[in-house]
C-alpha cells in the first residue's frame, strides 16, 4: 500500500479501514485546474486536516465538483518532497475520544503550487489563477506573524522594505507575493475575490487586509501599481478580508500513529525533515472536535461550505465566539494546564485529566470564574462548548499534545485568556475580582514555572517564550523554603504590574496580595506544588 493515485484504488485499502472517496477524482482535478475556485495558503497540517477534509466532504457528497489548490510559500521542500511524491494525496488519522481510529484518504487536492516569484513556471501558474474568473476565495493558515510587515521594534522588516521600492513583479517576502497575485486579480479586470484568514488569532481579516493594503498604498505611491489598485483593495465590495474563528487540534503527526498505519501495510511513511527543519509526513492525526465560523463576505460568491459544518454569520458574532473560546471556555483551560503540567512533571495533556486536583482547577476557570463574564454568541452555546473541551477533547488518551508545547509564549497569552475575564469582573457592578480564586493560583503558578524547578526540586526547561529571560529575572533570587514574603513581593510585585503581561496592573485592581500569598505556599518545599493545588482546588 503506497499513498499515490494508483495505489489508492485497490480493494485493500478499504479492507484495511481506510475510507477512500468515491468522486471521480482525474475530473475534480481536471475542472479545478481549468476553473480553479479555492486557492488555500500554508500547506501545514492544520490544512491537511481541515480545510482539505471539508473540501472532500462537499466533492464526496456532491455540493462541490471542484477541490481545492495549495500553496506553500515559507517551506518549498513541504510541496517537493511531500506533496508531489504523492500525487498530492495525505492519510488523515481522527483520533476520537472513545478510543476509535478512524482513517480516511484525503483526495480533494487538486494542485500543489509553490510561491516562488523567482521561479517563473511556479509564480506564472499561480498568476493565472489569480486571473480566473471563477476563483472565489483564498484561505490562509500562515500563522499570525506570517502577516506582520515590522519587527519587534515597529521596523519595517527588510524583505518588504524591498518589496515596496521594487514593486509587485518579484517580489521576495511572503506577503509581498500574495499581493502581487491580488494585483494579478486586478490587472485581469478588478475581478472579485474573498481573502479569508483562517489562523488562530483574534480579528484576522484585519491583519490580512493590513498587509495587502500597506503593498497597495506602497506601491501605488511611488508608481509600480496602478493608482486604482488601492480603491481595489479598499473596496469590500471587490476584495473582502472576513473575519473567523477556527479550533481544531492537530498535534504533530505522532509515532503511535505511524506504527497503527504501517501494520496496515502503508509504505513509506517516513517523515520529510526539510532544510528548513519543517517535520512533515504523509499523514497527519487530528482531534474529531473542530470550529469554524466565518463573516459571511464573499463578493465572488462561495462553496457551499455550510452543508460541511462551517458557521456563516456576522462580524460580530465571529467576535463573540473567538472571545468566547479564547477568554473562556478553551485556551485559558489549556493554560492552566500548561502551567502546572510543567511543575508538576506531566509529557501529556490528556494524563492530567485524570489528576482530579487539575479537574476541579479547569472546571473552576471554566464554568465558575469565566462563564458568568462570557457573551453568548447564539451560534454556539458557552456552556456546550466547555462541555466538550472538559469532557470530551482534553481528556482525549490519543491526542498527544503536551503541557510543553502549549506552554510557550505563555507571557503573550497572560493578557487575553485571562486578562480579558479580569476586567470584565473590575467592569461589573455585579461581580467582584476578590472572589477570583483559580486565575491568581494560575498567575502563582506560573511564577513558580518561572524558576524552572519542578514539584520534585528538580531543575526543566521551560518552554520559549519572547519573555522568559525578563519575566525569569524577577524570580532568580528566589529559592525553594523561602519564608520573607516582603523580600519575595518585593521581588515578584514589578512583575505583577505588568499590564502587558497580564491585562492589568494585579496590584492596583487588588489582585496580588493573592497570587503572592498563593506562590509563598507553592515555594515553601518540595511537593508543595500539589499540596497548595489540592488545598485551593479542595475548599472551592
Amino acid at each position: 500500500m503506497v499513498l499515490n493515485n494508483e495505489s489508492v484504488k485497490k480493494a485493500e485499502w478499504k479492507d484495511k479501514g481506510y475510507f477512500v472517496p468515491s468522486f471521480d477524482r482525474e475530473k475534480m482535478i481536471a475542472e479545478t485546474v481549468a476553473n480553479p475556485e479555492w486557492v488555500h495558503f500554508g500547506a501545514g497540517n492544520i490544512f491537511r486536516a481541515f480545510q482539505a477534509n471539508l473540501s472532500q466532504r462537499m466533492l464526496e457528497e456532491g455540493s462541490a465538483t471542484r477541490g481545492l489548490t495549495v500553496v506553500e510559500g515559507y517551506d518549498y521542500e513541504i510541496i517537493e518532497k511531500m506533496y508531489r511524491p504523492h500525487d498530492n494525496l495525505s492519510i488523515l488519522v481522527t483520533l476520537k475520544a472513545d478510543g476509535n481510529v478512524e482513517k480516511s484518504v484525503i483526495e480533494s487536492i487538486a494542485e500543489s503550487c509553490i510561491l516562488d516569484s523567482a521561479d517563473e513556471k511556479e509564480f506564472s501558474r499561480l498568476r493565472e489563477i489569480f486571473s480566473a474568473d471563477s476563483l472565489q476565495l483564498a484561505t490562509f493558515t500562515i500563522t499570525e506573524k506570517g502577516y506582520s510587515i515590522v519587527n519587534a521594534a515597529g521596523e519595517t522588516l527588510p524583505a518588504v522594505k524591498e518589496d515596496f521600492e521594487n514593486g509587485p513583479e518579484a517580489p521576495k517576502s511572503y506577503i509581498g507575493k500574495v499581493a502581487a497575485l491580488l494585483y494579478a486579480r486586478f490587472k485581469a479586470g478588478e475581478k472579485k475575490i474573498a481573502m479569508v484568514s483562517t489562523d488562530n488569532c483574534s480579528h484576522n481579516g484585519d491583519k490580512l487586509f493590513a498587509a495587502m493594503d500597506a503593498f497597495a498604498k506602497a506601491w501605488t505611491d511611488n508608481g509600480k501599481a496602478d493608482k486604482a489598485f488601492l480603491a481595489y483593495v479598499e473596496d469590500e465590495t471587490k476584495v473582502s478580508f472576513p473575519w473567523s474563528m477556527i479550533d481544531k487540534i492537530t498535534p504533530r503527526p505522532d509515532d503511535s500513529i505511524n506504527e497503527i498505519l504501517k501494520k496496515d501495510g502503508v509504505e513509506d511513511l517516513e517523515p520529510v525533515v526539510t532544510s528548513m527543519k519543517t517535520w512533515v509526513a504523509p499523514f497527519v492525526n487530528a482531534e474529531e472536535s473542530e470550529y469554524l465560523v466565518i463573516e459571511d463576505k464573499f463578493p465572488n460568491g462561495r462553496p457551499a461550505l455550510e452543508k460541511v459544518g462551517v458557521i456563516f454569520t456576522d462580524k460580530e458574532t465571529v467576535d463573540k465566539v473567538e472571545r468566547m473560546k479564547v477568554c473562556t471556555c478553551l485556551n485559558p483551560l489549556h493554560t492552566a494546564l500548561a502551567v502546572y503540567g510543567c511543575i508538576l512533571g506531566y509529557e501529556k495533556i490528556s494524563d492530567e485529566m485524570k489528576d482530579e486536583d487539575l479537574v476541579k482547577l479547569v472546571k473552576q476557570i471554566g464554568y465558575v470564574e469565566g462563564l458568568p463574564v462570557v457573551t453568548d454568541p447564539g451560534v454556539i452555546k458557552p456552556s456546550e462548548f466547555i462541555d466538550t473541551v472538559v469532557n470530551v477533547r482534553i481528556p482525549n488518551v490519543f491526542m498527544p499534545d503536551t503541557p510543553q508545547r502549549i506552554a510557550c509564549d505563555t507571557s503573550q497569552k497572560l493578557p487575553i485568556r485571562f486578562g480579558e475575564t479580569i476586567k470584565a469582573y473590575i467592569a461589573s457592578d455585579k461581580l467582584d475580582v476578590k472572589d477570583l480564586k483559580c486565575i491568581p493560583l494560575v498567575h502563582a503558578g506560573w511564577l513558580r514555572y518561572l524558576m524552572g524547578v519542578n514539584d520534585e526540586g528538580a531543575a526543566f526547561e521551560p518552554s520559549p517564550d519572547p519573555l522568559l529571560e525578563k519575566a525569569q529575572g524577577f524570580v532568580k533570587d528566589i529559592k525553594l523554603g523561602e519564608t520573607d514574603k516582603e523580600k519575595v513581593k518585593a521581588a515578584v510585585l514589578p512583575l505583577l504590574k505588568d499590564a502587558t503581561i497580564f491585562g492589568v496592573d494585579l496590584e492596583k485592581e487588588g489582585m496580588a496580595d493573592t497570587v503572592v500569598s498563593y506562590f509563598m505556599e507553592l515555594i515553601a518545599d518540595k511537593g508543595a506544588i500539589r499540596k497548595t493545588l489540592h488545598s485551593v482546588v479542595s475548599s472551592l
